[in-house]
């Protein structure tokens, strides 16, 4: 009889890995010890110390690293985050930007440089929207794994505090997928680029298509090399999961989800994105993945497009769900 394994698995808590983490859903052969924490501890220590033997992992540092060869994650096509990501630009009101084309030129602010929220927003911008990102001064709070640009990117940390520069007027913009004090106080003349983000975000999803990927889920490497059975029997684990939970959504007998209005919302998102909203399975998602591998040779983080497929283990590439 062949011995169960036992795997570290970290990752955020949401309707989505719940069911994984509570043991409602299992992983034949696998006993999980789940490590629930914020995405951006989780991350810095799996990409530093490889801490974890699954884990919930950033697109952008996962594309980053697999593009230069120095990945010890394979990724399972199960996109365990997603989120539109035109809330996060926030702007100094009092320095005449009124649109996307008077970013150009700014000194704006990032968490990191790498940041998969910050890596949609500067596609967006070059894309949608037609603004000359290299143009910009790019100042961050620092990377979790270090980085390096070719000539031409004018990407430096900033040494302080993004959301106090922000708020004394050091920085133009900040793009930041928490709202900073000085926004959610209204102690500093700091307001979101799009004040009515929602109407943007349906008018740019309806243009390209795209539910913006934010994380992955991810085996370490050399779990995955003696185990290759382990990323399909994940993928359709959580593939289970996320079912679940998209199933609660619509159960409005007692409602599950702490909305009063969640009907109507399923029904409006549905309306808007189709009855699958948050679509798992490589070939499904192949397309948003390859801009994404676009956006980050266009921002310097990596020196050339890699074909898609090198991000996740071979096995879970023909599986839908």
């Amino acid at each position: 009889m062949t011995a169960r394994l036992t795997l570290t698995l970290a990752c955020a808590a949401t309707d989505r890995t719940r069911p994984v983490l509570d043991g409602r859903v299992a992983v034949p052969g696998v006993d999980l010890l789940p490590l629930t924490g914020e995405p951006e501890d989780i991350f810095r220590r799996a990409l530093r110390d490889r801490a974890f033997e699954i884990t919930e992992l950033s697109m952008g540092s996962h594309i980053v690293t697999t593009a230069r060869g120095d990945s010890p994650y394979i990724g399972v096509p199960v996109f365990l985050s997603r989120a539109f990501r035109h809330s996060a630009i926030y702007i100094r009101t009092d320095r005449g930007i009124a649109s996307a084309a008077d970013l150009a030129g700014r000194r704006i602010g990032l968490p990191e440089y790498q940041q998969t929220a910050a890596l949609w927003v500067r596609g967006i911008l070059r894309e949608h929207y037609g603004v000359a990102t290299r143009g910009i001064a790019w100042r961050t709070g620092g990377e979790r794994v270090a980085i390096t640009l070719p000539p031409g990117h004018d990407v430096q940390p900033l040494g302080e505090d993004l959301p106090t520069a922000l708020a004394e007027g050091r920085i133009d913009a900040l793009i930041a997928p928490r709202p900073p004090a000085c926004f959610t106080d209204g102690s500093a003349p700091v307001g979101r680029l799009y004040p009515d983000y929602r109407a943007e975000e349906i008018a740019w999803h309806r243009a390209s298509g795209f539910f913006p990927i934010m994380h992955c889920l991810a085996v370490r490497k050399d779990v995955a090399e003696r185990h290759p059975w382990l990323p399909l029997e994940l993928f359709r684990a959580f593939a289970k999961a996320r079912a679940l939970s998209l199933a609660e959504l619509q159960l409005v007998n007692v409602l599950r989800v702490s909305l009063p209005w969640i009907a109507a919302a399923y029904e409006e998102q549905a309306a808007i994105m189709g009855g699958d909203p948050w679509p798992y399975g490589f070939a499904r998602n192949r397309e948003e993945v390859a801009a994404m591998i676009r956006y980050a040779v266009a921002d310097g983080l990596a020196a050339e497009a890699i074909p898609p497929e090198a991000l996740f283990h071979p096995s879970t590439l023909q599986e839908q769900a």
